[in-house]
This record gives structure tokens, sequence and C-alpha cells, in this order.
């Protein structure tokens, strides 16, 4: 048996995902004619109590697309260093969008509203215009931690004050409103867009969205077509994220109970120096000897435990509705023995 933690993108449909995909009624969305993703786009519209949302193959479509929309080429881009839409985007925001990019060296992937207050540029033609400050929670790099929403607020009137835009990078978003018991609507009323993704803990094959007001995801739907990114009958997919909202939320608890049993197992042993904080669905620890980690996930590997070395100090684990509680309990023995 195979226990892949490298990713929850390696999720598989579940028997009623499939069922629901097979039944889909669909037409062509570049048209806006297609009744499964125009479903799925009000459903997510409606729980995050806000004007609009795009479904899109993608998270990086939704974070390269709402950084298009919201800057010009010469702007500049306020986001943590381990930023998803930095380490895992291929340049686009360079690329994309003709943006530079202002690097904050946070808290496991947070920042704070100090810092981003520091790094907005004074009115100066020798530097770029600060024009968007991006979120990412939970964070990837920073073993799923999530924000403290308060200090999202924070972050939202040094916005304001200085005129830009707040995007969040929500690839694990629902992992974040199960951890810390919030809302969508919570999020709806404070960011300018918001991208969620379908295809991680929530086990969608495909898709993501992205939220905003109705001007911004007018401006975004050409995006995506410019990016190459209209689907004609993609209800086929949008079926699986209505099914995975309706039933792949709550389950996420169960996510994070492995998670942090599977931190604590690595905690006890010799050849670890530290685990990260495990608040969601990701583990992150760091080995004692440096660079061994690529060593460490070959020991893994051939015990049939696959992992990632997100370093060559620290290797990620990260659990999904893929994983069950006989495949934690044999990892751990795993562990234990190693």
């Amino acid at each position: 048996m195979i226990i892949d933690f490298r990713s929850d993108t390696v999720t598989k449909p579940s028997a009623g995902m499939l069922e629901a995909m097979m039944t889909a009624q669909v037409g062509d969305d570049v048209f806006s004619e297609d009744p499964s993703i125009n479903q799925l786009e009000q459903l997510v519209t409606d729980m995050f109590e806000i004007e609009s949302s795009l479904f899109c193959p993608s998270g990086t479509m939704t974070n390269q697309v709402a950084i298009k929309c919201h800057t010009e080429p010469g702007d500049e881009v306020i986001c943590d260093e381990s930023s998803h839409i930095y380490q895992y985007e291929g340049g686009g925001i360079a690329f994309n969008s003709g943006a530079s990019v202002k690097l904050i060296y946070g808290d496991r992937g947070r920042i704070t509203a100090e810092q981003v207050r520091q790094s907005v540029n004074p009115d100066d033609v020798h530097r770029p215009v600060s024009r968007l400050v991006s979120l990412e929670n939970t964070s990837n790099r920073g073993g799923g931690s999530c924000y403290d929403f308060e200090e999202i607020k924070k972050i939202k009137q040094v916005c304001v004050e200085n005129k830009l835009s707040l995007h969040l990078d929500g690839a694990r978003l629902f992992n974040a409103l199960v951890a810390k018991n919030e809302t969508p609507k919570q999020y709806g009323e404070i960011f300018d867009s918001i991208s969620v993704c379908l295809s991680k803990g929530l086990g969608c094959p495909v898709g993501s969205l992205l939220l905003g007001k109705k001007d911004f995801i007018k401006k975004a739907r050409r995006i995506r077509k410019v990016f190459g990114g209209g689907m004609r009958q993609g209800g086929f997919l949008a079926a699986a994220g209505i099914y995975a909202l309706q039933n792949n939320i709550e389950r996420l608890k169960k996510d994070h109970l492995h998670a942090r049993l599977l931190g604590e197992a690595f905690q006890k042993k010799n050849f670890v120096k530290e685990v990260f904080p495990v608040e969601t669905n990701i583990i992150i620890f760091q080995v004692k000897e440096p660079g061994t980690a690529p060593l460490w996930e070959k020991k893994l590997k051939e015990n049939n435990i696959y992992c990632f070395a997100l370093t060559p100090d620290r290797i990620r684990l990260v659990v999904h509705l893929d994983i069950s509680e006989e495949m934690v309990e044999k990892t751990i023995g795993i562990i234990n023995r190693l």
C-alpha cells in the first residue's frame, strides 16, 4: 500500500463525486451557458456573500488573473517571501502583469500590518507604485499556518489608508475556516479578491474560483480568456466542485487531526530538529543534519510513504481525504521504527 503525502492535489474523485460529474448538465461556458458552472459560481458567491465569481482551471490562474486585474505594468505587489504567487507560479507576476514584487519576511508565511505599512513605497518616480497586497491563508511553506483574522483586518486598514488592493490566495482557505471556526462571509467582507481552490483539501480533480465585485470579475473573465482559460462544457468539472462544497468541508477536521498525530510522531524522532506547529493538514519538519532531507524522503519512500523534501533541511507531508485512519496508523508505526 502506497501512502501518498506529497500533496493534497493527488486525490481521486470519490464515487459520489464521479456520479455528480457524470450526470452534470452542461453548456458552453464561454457564452456563460453552462448551468453547472453557473450554479457553482453562484454557490460560492452566496457562501462568501460577495458579488460575483469566476471558475478557472487552477489556483495559479485565479491568482494570476487577479494580479493582472489589480495592477498595471511597473506596479509592485507586496507579499511574504514564501508566497505561492512568488515561489510557485513560474514568475507569472513579471511575465503576465509586468509587475515587480516587494518581499516581506513574515512568521511562517504570515505578514503583519506593520510590515505592510513599512513596505509601501513613497510617491517617488524612482520607485514602483505599490498597488497590491497578497496574503496566503493557509500558508503552504509555513506548514499550513493560519492568519489571525484580527491581523487581517489591520492589514486591510493599511491598504485602505494607502489605496492598495488586497488579494487572498485562499488555496487552502477552507482548512483555515474549519481550524479557526471562521466564516466565508468574514473574508468576503475584507478582501478585494479571493482565490479558492477545489482540487486540494476538497478533493476535486480540477478547478479554482476567483471572487470579487461584479466589475472586477467582468474584467477577470476577459483576462481568463486571454490567458487561455475559457472552458466550454466545463460543467463536468464544476459538478465536482458543487459536490465538494456540499460534502467535503466539515470532514477537513479529520485531516487536521491526522496531521497532528503525524506531527507528534515525528517530534519524538532523534533525527528531527523541529516540527512546525501543526494547525491544519500540513506537517513540515526540519532535520538535524543539514542537507539530509532528500535522504529521509528516500528512506520514507522505501517504506511506501511518499512525501516531499521542501528544502535540503525540511520535509513536508500533506494529509487529505484519500488518507485513511489505517494509513495514518501504519505511517506512525513506520515512523516509530525509523
